[in-house]
């Protein structure tokens, strides 16, 4: 996966840690419409779970993901 992985928005979470990452995912994508992308970059490792648990309980979907060099890729398409 590259940054240049179609997405419409970017929230930079890096250098924040539980649970800041996950609130600012939250607040965030509760102002997109169905089907917009978020690209959201983390340095926080709990983000794995955390994300993939938000995207499963709330029924958004976890595009891809990866991490590069500490910093994780996140592609969240709004339900």
């Amino acid at each position: 996966m590259s940054d240049s992985h179609r997405h419409d928005y970017l929230l930079d979470t890096s250098g924040l840690s539980c649970p800041d990452p996950l609130l600012r995912l939250r607040n965030r994508v509760r102002t997109m419409t169905s089907g917009e992308v978020l690209l959201v970059k983390a340095t926080d490792p709990t983000t794995e779970r955390d994300f993939r648990h938000f995207c499963h309980f709330l029924g958004h979907r976890l595009l891809a993901s990866c991490c590069r060099d500490g910093c994780y890729h996140y592609w969240i398409a709004r339900k």
